[in-house]
């Protein structure tokens, strides 16, 4: 009896290996399973307007606001006004985006809470790019008896991507192309290189006789 447990165990080990071996993520392809998710945060400012435009002091507040988020390319700025009376609110606003060489948007998003009465609501939309589930170390490497790609294929090249994109609604969205091509901006990196000056390195050691 003994010996007959220890043939069926003998028997069933290499099952049990492979069945071990088939676990993690699956990915019978060449294209990675792990690519870029875009995701969007609203950040919002509420102001007082008085008439035409911002209310006094208004300006400096939103101006400390959006010098703290950092405001920069990418970002999108939009102007939620339940009551648009002119265009006095929206200029004192995309003044002071300007400086961050932004434009106002036309589409304000929806937010949680109504703007109340007298009040102007600044909606600064931030995208973000990321790729969850990296690294991905699930599935063995070897042995592979499904023929399935490494877990951790593109993990390393998607990751980049999204950490280095200036712009993540780019990867939803590309930028559309321009109907005239100017050689100078296609050729502006390059000239950078090639005009920038060469610094040169002095090093200074010391030379001893031998006896």
């Amino acid at each position: 009896m003994f010996k007959r447990s220890i043939l069926i165990a003998t028997t069933l080990a290499p099952a049990l290996l492979v069945g071990a071996c088939s676990t993690g993520t699956q990915n019978r392809g060449l294209e990675s399973v792990h690519q870029p998710v875009v995701s969007r945060t609203d950040l919002v400012f509420d102001a007082s307007t008085s008439g035409n435009g911002l209310a006094p002091g208004e300006a400096q507040r939103l101006a400390g606001w959006m010098q703290s988020l950092r405001l920069g390319y990418g970002d999108r700025v939009a102007i939620d006004d339940p009551n648009p009376s002119g265009n006095g609110v929206r200029d004192d606003v995309q003044s002071q985006i300007s400086r961050y060489g932004l434009l106002l948007s036309d589409d304000a998003p929806v937010t949680g809470a109504p703007v109340q009465p007298g009040m102007v609501r600044v909606v600064v939309s931030r995208m973000k790019a990321s790729v969850p589930g990296c690294p991905d170390f699930s599935r063995v490497s070897q042995p592979e008896f499904e023929s399935n790609t490494s877990s951790n294929q593109g993990c390393s090249i998607n990751s980049n991507l999204a950490a280095m994109i200036a712009n993540p609604t780019d990867l939803v969205r590309g930028q559309p192309g321009a109907d005239v091509t100017d050689p100078a901006s296609a050729t502006k990196a390059i000239d950078a290189y090639r005009k920038a000056p060469i610094s040169v390195g002095t090093s200074q050691g010391k030379s001893g006789g031998s006896n």
